[in-house]
């Protein structure tokens, strides 16, 4: 993509750009050097007297084993949409504040504005706690906001993303112990379930009347492994791997745990659960052959699928995690959500912003993934600060199925920013240039675009406009505060 496609994001990295080059040591003329550029544009950049092109981007990120999203302005995306949707709450009456003025405290007090979203998040849970209390079903948009900001989920989440969704500990123990199986040579699910023989675990497979409704279940009396029937081949290897992760990494990830600060009690578990999955996934896809492989593919999940015996929606979820420094693979973004547009999965190695509440925009292809099922879909999409992205959906099928139990089909979104997209196979044929995105928004509450035929509501810091007389695209239209 060319810097004049990128140009409308307005990437203006002076500051940025000159702190990452003091510390490495090096004057405007050593760094135009190594980028092949001359030191007039180093310094013009550094006074952010010109923005910076994406090629410029991309050669820094070679060069210097960077992420695009770390010199982007704005690099915390989800700090930033975290922190317009709380200044956006009528409960503040903070009125329309300039995007020159939020900038400007985001790139200037990142940590004042977290500290501001966080005490944010406690007075809408002191204020709705009382309401959902009183009418808990006929408010129910008000119980879902309070549900989320309490929810143990988010802190893990937060915890992810501020590593680029990447456990390099984990990463690294689980490919030494796949290098140790020979996965890459030997019938993994038969080499896998021989370790956990060597714990005195032996595994079976049951019928699911059997299992009921459980999917796995680990009888530790026993020292039996039990799998249902309904899981895949994939989904059997990765539940081994998720047992094998408590048996031989259980002090790392209580190290992680406890390193984390995190305060209740179902969040510690949750995270045990979420770093296991980790480890189980990083097991069935080593780092290293992995990334090697996503290469050589151009991103190809469904031709990885293959190659590694993992399903879609694992292999699309381990591409977001690839940010192994000196090894860095492309910065995805990851999504999972229903038929419903419920958010079940989310993460992020790049500056992608999701919602903290609500669902997604309506426009964006993930939900349109519904109507061709098993097919893979494509699309540019900008969001409203500017920044654009290439998105990849398709549907994946649960596990389960039978007569009266059909299994649940969820969606599955992948994509990165477009300045990478080039390296994807999805993206052949598609001019990224002159390639019209698609306009879209965190979700209809805090997104401001007007005429907009999908909008459910209108934006939470605009009054609803009626105009009896009228009837046009928009059936939610609003006004000025």
């Amino acid at each position: 993509m060319t810097g004049e496609g990128k140009r409308g994001e307005k990437l203006i990295i002076g500051q940025r750009l000159k702190v990452l080059r003091q510390s490495l040591g090096l004057t405007q003329a050593q760094m135009a050097t190594e980028l092949g550029v001359s030191a007039s544009y180093i310094t013009l950049i550094e006074a952010d007297q010109r923005p910076a092109s994406a090629q410029f981007l991309m050669k820094l990120a070679a060069i210097y084993d960077l992420n695009i999203s770390e010199l982007a302005p704005a690099s915390d995306a989800q700090l930033a949409a975290d922190f317009n949707a709380a200044l956006k709450d009528p409960l503040l009456g903070a009125g329309q504040i300039p995007k020159v003025e939020i900038e400007a405290i985001l790139q200037a007090s990142p940590r004042l504005a977290r500290a501001f979203v966080q005490l944010h998040d406690r007075h809408r849970e002191a204020v709705l706690r009382p309401m959902a209390d009183d009418n808990p079903l006929t408010d129910r948009d008000k119980v879902e906001v309070l549900s989320e900001s309490s929810r143990p989920a988010e802190a893990v989440r937060a915890w992810f993303y501020a590593r680029g969704n990447h456990v390099d500990a984990l990463d690294r123990a689980a490919e030494s112990l796949a290098a140790e199986l020979q996965l890459h040579r030997s019938e993994p699910h038969v080499a896998l379930s021989a370790r956990l023989s060597a714990h005195g675990i032996r595994t079976r497979i049951l019928p699911a009347d059997v299992m009921g409704g459980h999917l796995r279940r680990f009888d530790l009396h026993r020292k039996e492994l039990m799998l249902s029937e309904l899981l895949r081949q994939s989904s059997r290897r990765f539940q081994i791997g998720v047992l094998l992760a408590r048996l031989e990494q259980e002090p790392l990830i209580a190290r992680l745990v406890e390193e984390a600060g995190l305060t209740a009690p179902s969040a510690f578990t949750l995270m045990r659960v979420s770093l296991a999955n980790y480890f189980a996934a990083a097991l069935v896809m080593p780092y290293g052959r992995f990334l090697g492989a996503c290469e050589t593919t151009r991103y190809d999940v469904e031709l990885l699928s293959h190659r590694f015996g993992t399903s879609f929606e694992q292999t699309a979820h381990r591409m977001s995690t690839l940010q192994r420094e000196g090894a860095r693979g492309i910065p995805f973004f990851f999504v999972r959500v229903d038929r419903a547009g419920n958010i079940s999965k989310r993460f992020s190695a790049g500056r992608f912003p999701f919602s903290r509440f609500g669902g997604t925009c309506p426009l964006w292809n993930i939900h349109g993934a519904f109507e061709t099922p098993d097919q893979v879909q494509t699309q540019l999409i900008r969001m409203p600060e500017g920044a654009s992205y290439f998105s990849v959906a398709r549907t994946v099928t649960r596990a389960g199925g039978m007569q009266g139990q059909p299994a649940q089909r969820l969606a599955i979104g992948l994509g990165c920013d477009t300045a990478y997209a080039p390296r994807l196979i999805y993206a052949d044929g598609i001019d990224l240039v002159r390639s019209k995105p698609v306009e879209i928004g965190l979700n209809c509450y805090l997104c401001e675009r007007r005429d907009c035929a999908a909008r459910a509501h209108a934006p939470i810091n605009r009054p609803l406009a009626v105009n009896e007389r009228e009837r046009s695209l928009a059936i939610y239209r609003f006004g000025e505060e």
